[in-house]
């Protein structure tokens, strides 16, 4: 299989729309044992990392480099 700009296109759509309901849920609960908000947060932050990833290869699959300038790197 190879992967292309459109799949991962396709699933960083479908990341972003999930977040966007588990955010919601998030606004919604009233009464809820305290564990529920921060790991609700959490699954929120790792939705918005792995869009982010996704974007990382895009970028990786268009041939590209990082938009930050090497000498500004941590550890470059």
């Amino acid at each position: 299989m190879t992967i292309t700009k459109a799949d991962c296109e396709q699933l960083r759509r479908a990341i972003k729309e999930t977040a966007d309901c588990l955010w919601a849920l998030r606004g919604e609960v009233v009464e809820a044992p305290e564990e529920v908000m921060p790991n609700l947060t959490l699954a929120y932050r790792h939705l918005e990392d792995a869009a982010m990833r996704l974007g990382k290869v895009m970028q990786a699959l268009d041939g590209g480099t990082s938009v930050y300038d090497r000498s500004q790197t941590p550890g470059a």
